[in-house]
């Protein structure tokens, strides 16, 4: 024989159970802890992609400068191969988690039968110091179209290795996971120009 009690407590037990599952006090903190993590993931990953793509629109932007600049020159020397491998650097501001890597090379394509495409002079930035390149005389490559008898270029070639901020914050300790994914994410363009107010550009002490 089942006791009344019994039946009372059963019907109590499902009543509060309605109860809870009716009871809508806090579901809003509820759904806002479940959608914050997943609305800040979404959010940085905006602000990188953005960040990303705009600086990537800089670094090739350095090599069109540099090539331009250089390319107005009759002669240049070392320090004003610097100087506007810098002008090229700035254009990177406010971005400023690593340096790019700048190499200019004046390459010559001899008029020979077999024509060779040799390196006049070179430079380069990296890591903010300033050194030669392509030692001169040495074999290097154009594209097919510019491969022409007697054609003077000058090439710039501009990288860099963008770190994003979410990796960058962290760089003492080891990147895990997606951060080490999205570390270090290489950029770079390289362009040929040709010289513009003489057949040649010279060097006087690269």
């Amino acid at each position: 024989m089942v006791r009344a009690g019994a039946h009372l407590g059963i019907a109590g037990f499902g009543t509060r159970a309605i109860r809870f599952c009716c009871d809508r006090r806090g579901i809003a903190a509820v759904e806002f802890a479940l959608i914050v993590p997943v609305l800040l993931i979404m959010y940085f990953m905006t602000m990188e992609a953005s960040q990303a793509i705009e600086t990537s629109k800089k670094v090739s932007r350095i090599g069109s400068m540099v090539a331009d600049l250089v390319t107005q020159q009759q002669s240049v020397n070392k320090a004003q191969l610097d100087a506007i491998m810098q002008i090229g650097n700035s254009t990177l501001q406010p971005y400023n988690r690593s340096t790019p890597k700048i190499i200019i090379t004046a390459i010559e394509v001899t008029s020979d039968t077999t024509p060779k495409v040799q390196v006049v002079w070179s430079r380069k930035m990296v890591n903010d110091a300033f050194s030669a390149d392509a030692a001169k005389n040495s074999i290097t490559e154009v594209p097919p179209a510019l491969n022409v008898k007697g054609t003077f270029l000058i090439r710039v070639e501009s990288e860099l290795d963008y770190e994003p901020i979410i990796a960058w914050t962290a760089e003492k300790a080891k990147p895990l996971g997606l951060t080490a994914a999205f570390a270090n994410i290489t950029m770079g363009e390289t362009y040929f120009l040709r010289a513009r107010r003489s057949p040649t550009i010279s060097c006087s002490d690269c």
